[in-house]
């Protein structure tokens, strides 16, 4: 039976990296939602970027996890292993997307990218100042406010 993972947590909390090795280890279809999008879209947010920008950016976003969702979808029926790398912030979309996952007969299971709040920022920090391939400049400011939104997964979430 075909597993869909979910890689949860903020950015700079080990995720995709944790996603590019699971991706070997299972032989799955790992898909980083970010890695579209800045191939798409380019670098679409700066620290100066206003509201109005971050909710075009906001949009693009769930377009082009809207498309990389269909394709798990059918790859996970072809019966292979998928990696969502999405961040999953919210208990409500990691129950919807093990629900997704159920519906088409296949196995979940979440991967938490833990990380204390002065180790996120220490990481981003040293990410903007680098921006490897695939990944968005993140402002400091917007970063914080972020963490407060984040729901961390509860124990009953990692049980299938």
């Amino acid at each position: 039976m075909a597993t869909l993972h979910l890689m949860v947590g903020l950015p700079g909390s080990g995720k995709t990296t944790l996603a590019r090795k699971l991706e070997v280890e299972h032989s799955a279809l790992r898909l980083t939602v970010d890695e579209w999008h800045v191939r798409l879209f380019g670098m679409d947010v700066h620290d100066d970027s206003d509201d109005a920008e971050f909710a075009e950016h906001n949009a693009r976003h769930a377009t082009v996890e809207a498309l990389l969702w269909e394709t798990a979808a059918r790859v996970l029926t072809l019966g292979v292993d998928v990696i969502l790398d999405f961040g999953f912030w919210s208990r409500s979309e990691r129950d919807e997307f093990r629900a997704k996952a159920s519906d088409l007969g296949a196995g979940f299971r979440i991967h938490y990218g833990d990380a204390s709040q002065e180790v996120l920022l220490e990481r981003i920090r040293a990410r903007n100042a680098e921006l490897p391939p695939g990944t968005f400049h993140i402002p400091e400011n917007r970063f914080v406010e972020w963490m407060r939104l984040f729901e961390p997964p509860s124990p009953d979430e990692f049980t299938p």
